[in-house]
């Protein structure tokens, strides 16, 4: 029994469906700083002591938004 899927594994996803994963990513970012500050306020730890805590995770964030739009600005005819 063969089993249909939107994407084969041969298959690379397109610009639209990029953007959309990197909106998404975005939007995660954002939320995460956003509620890591709000949390260290709460338990009255000084902004840098969270950023300088969230940096790494940041970071990762931040390589994968960057691969995914070099994807995006990158013809569809050259192999990833």
């Amino acid at each position: 029994m063969t089993e249909t899927s939107e994407h084969t594994p041969t298959e690379q996803p397109s610009s639209e469906e990029l953007a959309e994963v990197i909106a998404e990513f975005e939007e995660y970012r954002e939320r995460l700083v956003s509620e890591t500050l709000a949390t260290a306020q709460k338990a009255k730890v000084m902004k840098a002591t969270a950023l300088a805590q969230l940096e790494p995770e940041l970071a990762k964030i931040d390589a994968v938004l960057q691969e995914l739009r070099d994807r995006v600005a990158r013809p569809s005819s050259q192999p990833f």
